[in-house]
């Protein structure tokens, strides 16, 4: 089963739910799973990994591979 498929399913048996408690249970722990989610993913870079997006971006503006803040501020207002 795909995670859409059982994303469907997952609400199709949540609608069904006629209990406060388990929906505050439900709600509980997808907050604390979103929470635990966003702080394995939001870890600082090491050394290594700065270093090299420095060069990138060095590497990015010496071929002109650049936009513009006045440019990509139009972009994200269309």
């Amino acid at each position: 089963m795909d995670l859409q498929t059982r994303k469907i399913s997952f609400i199709q048996e949540f609608l069904r739910v006629q209990n406060e408690e388990i929906i505050s249970g439900l709600e509980k722990m997808l907050k604390i799973q979103k929470s635990e989610l966003f702080a394995k993913s939001n870890r600082p870079m090491d050394l290594d990994q700065f270093n090299n997006e420095i060069d990138k971006a060095l590497e990015d503006s010496e071929n002109d591979n650049v936009m513009k803040a006045t440019d990509l501020k139009l972009k994200f207002k269309k």
